[in-house]
Parts: C-alpha cells; structure tokens; sequence
C-alpha cells in the first residue's frame, strides 16, 4: 500500500464521530470563552470612543502612556530649545517595607527635560531629552525608542534642535561643548509644534509574595521635580501655557502638598509632573492571552485523543509506518484545530473589543498571522507527542501527557509559583511552546514586571517552539523503536496461521 493510500485510509480511520465532536469542543472552547472575555470588556465615556480617556493611543493604533506636565510654546520648522538643568527631586508614597511614610527619592525612569511634541494632545508624535531617576540623559522619541546618553550628574545642559521633520538632542556639562545624543525623524510633523519642559514619574512597582512564592504587582503614586534656568527658545511662537498632558493634581498628595505643575521665578522655572512616557506596561491590555484563554482546554482535550490513539496502536500489530502515518494524522488534526480556532476568536475578539471602547494593541499582519499558525502547531505538537507516549505508556499517556504540557502551563498563566521557578519550566518542559503566541514586548525603559504570570515567556518564539518539537521528536523516535504489540505466535498444531 502506498503512503498516500495509507494516509486516506487512516484519516478515514480516525474520523470517528466521538473524536471529532471533541476536537469540535475544543475549538467551540476556545472561541466561547474568547468573545466572552471580548465581550466582557468595555471602556466608558460621553458617546462612542474609540478608547479609553485613560489609555492615549499612537499613531500606529499602538496604546501607550503619554501623561506628564508640560510648560510649553511654539516652535516653527527650524529652532531649538537650550535649558540647563539644575537639579531633580521626587517622591515615592508609602513604598515597602513598612508603608507608613512618604519619602522623598526618584523611580528609576522618573524624567525631566525638554521635549518637542505635535501639540498637547496624548497619543502624539514627540521627541525628548531628559535625565532620569536612575539612567542617566535619554533621548527619546514615538513611544518606543530609548537612547542612552551620558550617566553624569547634574547641573547638565540639554538642548533639541527641529529643522524640518528632524529633531536633533544633545547635551553639554558647560553649556559650550556639545555632544549629540541622538536624532529622529517624525515624518509629518505641522509647521508648528509645541516646545518646552516636561517632568513625569511612573508608579513605584514592587512585588508582594502570594500563593507558593508567586509575585503579584503593587504600584504607589510618586512625583519628579526638576529644576531649571537659562531657558531660551530660538524660533518660538506665542506664549507660555502651563498645562498637564493627561490627568493630573488628582491625588491627596498633589491637592494637598505639591501640586504637579509649573512655577516661574526669576530666571528658574520648576516642574512638577507624574505619569509616563512610552510603551504601556503593567497597564498595558493582555489582548491575545485573555482572546486565547481556552486555548489549553483545547489542548487537554487534543492531548487526551492523540494519547488514546497512541495507546491504541500500541495494542495493535502495524508496520512502523503505521505508527508514524497515524502521529502525522494526529498532528494534522490537532494543527486545523488550533488554526480554526485562533482564526475566528482573534479577527471578531479584537473587533468586538475596539467596539466596546477598549483600546487593543494593534495586531500587524505578520504578527497574527504567527500567533494563528503559532496556535496551530502547539496543538499539533502537543497531539505528537501525546501520541508518541502512547505507543510507549498505553494508559498512564495521557496524563503524563496532560502533566508535562497543560500542567506547566496552567501553574506558570498564574502568580502561583516564584517567578524564577516559572521561567524555568517554561524553559524546560514541552509548555515552552507557548512562547510562539507572545504579543507583549519587554522595554527597558518601561518598568513592568517581565514575568510568566505577567505574560512574557522566557524564551523567543522560535525557540520555546522547538522545546516542543524536541519532546515531540524523541516520543515519535521512541514509538517507532518500540512499535506495536508483537502478533502472538500461533502455537504448534493449532491450526491458527499466524499473520
């Protein structure tokens, strides 16, 4: 018989009615409790909005975190902006351990500085140089992209420079010798911008112990202050407008003590500011894990079938062929499975979620693409390997099977176990595979806490893929060894030709 023969005569096989109505609940799991979630989310405000007043959105469609008080003016298409920066100050409220005091120090990506910006609206193009807690100068620009400069103390001055489309920051310890700290292009900018000084501090993060060693996040309001003179501004336009980007001045720290904001006097102009400036992070929507969240019943379910398929030729005499003829099967099913799924709860979940008002990371072409695929070939490894242990255990496979995928996998979606414990399994067992459907990007200029239970895997996709694909490989080999049950010899006189 030839290899396409088999193959159709297996397929034909395996199409029972009691598999297929569990891979059909498999996929029903995935897409019910993924438009559940998507329809469960809602975001509130005057009319329809495309997002929450509390989330800014990019030009991209990308939401980020753009909050922090801005003194500023106009700027043509050529000028700068030159400041020196005197000093820099902040507050952290009630941080551990005791959480009875407000102390003064900065976070470690608290900023201030100078930043051009196309107007005060939140989401908008900007470029930005400023000194942080803890970084040292950083230039910044659209969001996403973080610059070093140099690490030393204040005073220091800093100054952008706009010709046309390009923004230009450098910095000097004397006001005299420059050196730039880097450049960006914003294609599109208006002829005029807005221009000034700029301070804002996000959340202290620190982690509290939960469950078996487990962290769960916990973050305190905190403020910067920075300090400076000699502002001049080449090529401005109009006055001075002191205003926050975002919501500000609404904690009893602001009300009562030190309102973020603005204050000149003389030739020194102090700001006061909290929040962010770039990619969300602790804040940021978990789209394709909360869309995706059924997709490990979905390979429980996968697991078990490939399994007792496994199990069941291990009782029969077939040809090794048979063996690897029906893993593949079992993988092309378990593969569909996973792509139909994923294909249908993305595409409508995302437009679901835009729709109540819930401003979605955009998900690029390529990247859903990978994630739908990804989808399928966890499932469809995971049903290799089920079957491969199988062929090899018989009745315990499934729940080795269960154990050494779905289980690591469950224990790691949740603060339950510590995060370096976490990071290992999913280095180690076959649920690094899932790293194939991470969406969340680790910045270092965001502060977040990059853990499993957070949604970052601690491996890239590739690679966490093919720790599944070694498992699945070597239960494959091991099947093919061991192969089928052997045909009982038919004894001497019985009349039974064996065969």
């Amino acid at each position: 018989m030839s290899i396409t023969d088999l193959l159709r005569r297996e397929w034909a096989a395996f199409r029972r009615p009691g598999r297929l109505t569990a891979l059909a609940v498999a996929v029903l799991a995935v897409i019910g409790l993924g438009l559940s979630s998507a329809s469960g989310s809602h975001s509130s405000c005057d009319g329809p909005c495309p997002a929450s007043p509390a989330t800014p959105v990019a030009a991209d469609g990308s939401a980020v975190g753009d909050t922090f008080w801005f003194l500023h003016r106009g700027l043509g298409r050529q000028g700068a902006i030159t400041v020196r920066m005197t000093s820099m100050t902040g507050t952290i409220t009630y941080p551990p351990p005791n959480h009875d005091s407000i102390v003064a120090g900065l976070v470690p990506w608290a900023k201030a500085g100078i930043i051009v910006k196309d107007g005060p609206r939140q989401g908008s193009r900007y470029a930005a140089l400023a000194m942080t807690g803890a970084h040292g100068v950083r230039f910044q620009y659209d969001y996403r992209h973080d610059v070093a400069g140099s690490r030393d103390r204040l005073p220091r001055w800093l100054r952008l420079t706009r010709s046309g489309d390009t923004i230009t920051g450098a910095e000097s310890a004397d006001g005299n010798r420059w050196h730039t700290v880097g450049t960006a292009t914003l294609a599109g900018l208006p002829d005029t911008v807005r221009v000034g000084l700029f301070a804002t501090s996000p959340g202290d993060l620190t982690l509290r112990e939960t469950g078996l060693g487990g962290a769960v996040e916990e973050s305190r309001f905190t403020q910067a202050v920075g300090v400076f003179d000699h502002v001049t501004v080449e090529g401005g336009d109009g006055d001075w407008v002191s205003e926050p980007v975002g919501q500000m001045n609404q904690t009893d720290w602001e009300k009562y003590h030190n309102p973020s904001g603005a204050v000149r006097k003389g030739e020194v102009v102090t700001v006061s500011g909290t929040g962010d400036i770039g990619p969300l992070g602790e804040d940021s929507p978990r789209v394709v894990e909360n869309l995706l969240a059924g997709l490990v019943i979905a390979l429980a379910v996968v697991l078990v079938v490939a399994a007792r398929l496994g199990s069941r030729t291990a009782r029969e005499a077939v040809p090794r062929r048979v063996v690897a003829v029906r893993a593949a099967v079992a993988g092309v099913a378990a593969f569909v499975t996973g792509l139909v799924a994923a294909g249908v709860v993305l595409p409508v979940g995302i437009a679901i979620m835009k729709g109540n008002g819930v401003p979605a990371q955009p998900l690029p072409l390529l990247t859903g693409a990978r994630v739908i695929a990804g989808a399928g070939l966890v499932l469809a490894l995971g049903a290799v390997l089920a079957y491969g242990l199988g062929v090899w255990l018989r009745r315990a496979a499934a729940l080795v099977a269960l154990a050494l995928v779905a289980l690591p996998y469950g224990l790691t979606a949740f603060p339950l176990l510590p995060d370096a414990v976490a990071g290992w399994l999913l280095r180690l067992t076959p649920a690094a595979g899932f790293a194939v459907l991470q969406t969340r990007v680790e910045y270092p200029q965001v502060t977040a806490h990059y853990a499993p239970s957070a949604g970052y895997f601690p491996l890239p996709g590739w690679a966490g893929l093919a720790v599944l694909g070694a498992y699945a490989a070597v239960a494959t080999w091991w099947a093919l060894r061991r192969g089928a049950a052997p045909v009982p010899s038919a004894p001497p006189g019985s009349g039974i030709i064996a065969g």
